[in-house]
């Protein structure tokens, strides 16, 4: 169970990053191009706030769970 603990780690990790890069690509970027000054704070919300709080969140409990420390022993 502690293995499967630790590869999942990896796994939040991944998905973090991959979190962040659809944020950023697929729902930041192509506001930032549109011509709608509507847009705009959309945009700034999806860059500034979202994508650091959701990669940053995904990437932290990955790491915790990779190095053991939701481990059994711990507790």
């Amino acid at each position: 169970m502690e293995a499967l603990k630790r590869i999942l780690g990896i796994v939040w990790m991944l998905l973090g990053l991959a979190a962040g890069y659809y944020l950023l690509v697929s729902q930041a970027i192509p506001q930032f191009q549109s011509d709608n000054p509507d847009d705009l704070v959309p945009a700034i919300i999806y860059t500034f706030i979202l994508a650091p709080l959701i990669t940053g969140g995904l990437i932290i409990f990955g790491y915790y769970a990779l190095i053991g420390e939701y481990s059994e022993d711990r507790m």
